[in-house]
């Protein structure tokens, strides 16, 4: 057995070492509205979000699988951004945006650019957009359920329009806030009943057709 002891040893400190793949989008745009924002997306799902580059309390979630899987896939199709995307076109600026990729090992690729004409470009940066609106809407919940009660009703609705534009990332994440505004009678029915109907609709599964179709 002591003979096994080393190699066992040894594969389990290169199993610990070994990083799960890791897809980030960092975007800086001075003088908008966040200033700056990055979205951290891991194999597993597991969603880092932040709005500076020194905070040290992202905002954490669980995205889908299949989300994550989505994500990966665009970026495997741009060969994880080992070449430009930029168009070199004369448009105006959106702001300096970031694609990165780490693999298991650490190493790591990116791209940087203000505008591409890549269809997978597009597409990816349109699903992380759609994350960091939906980390955005989170803190704005999370901001009015604790210091704005009067402004709890609007913030719902942003979320219900992400949610019924198919745009809302991790809808889980929502449901410990709606249930504190679901338990507190110090909110209006109005609000209880929109933050219910919300909870029950995230945590519904998927229609059957939906959850039987084959993934692409």
């Amino acid at each position: 057995m002591r003979h096994l002891a080393v190699p066992f040893l040894l594969s389990a400190s290169l199993l610990a070492a070994a990083a799960t793949p890791k897809l980030s989008f960092i975007k800086s745009f001075p003088g908008s509205v966040p200033a700056y924002c990055s979205v951290e997306v891991d194999k597993t799902g597991a969603l880092h979000y932040k709005e500076s580059p020194t905070d040290e309390q992202p905002i954490k979630a669980q995205l889908p699988q299949s989300d994550a899987a989505a994500l990966f896939a665009l970026a495997e199709k741009l060969q994880f951004f080992k070449t430009p995307i930029e168009s070199g076109l004369k448009v105006a600026n959106t702001g300096k945006k970031t694609f990165r990729y780490e693999d298991e090992s650490g190493a790591a690729t990116e791209v940087v650019f203000n505008y591409s004409t890549d269809l997978n470009a597009q597409q990816l940066l349109d699903r992380f957009e759609q994350i960091a609106a939906s980390e955005r809407a989170f803190i704005d919940l999370d901001r009015t359920v604790h210091f704005d009660k009067l402004g709890v009703n609007d913030a719902l609705a942003e979320i219900e329009a992400l949610w019924v534009r198919k745009q809302l990332a991790a809808p889980a994440q929502f449901v410990p806030l709606l249930n504190r505004i679901i338990n507190r009678e110090s909110f209006m029915h109005l609000v209880r009943d929109r933050a219910a109907r919300l909870k029950e609709e995230f945590l519904a599964p998927p229609p059957a057709d939906v959850a039987a179709s084959p993934k692409k």
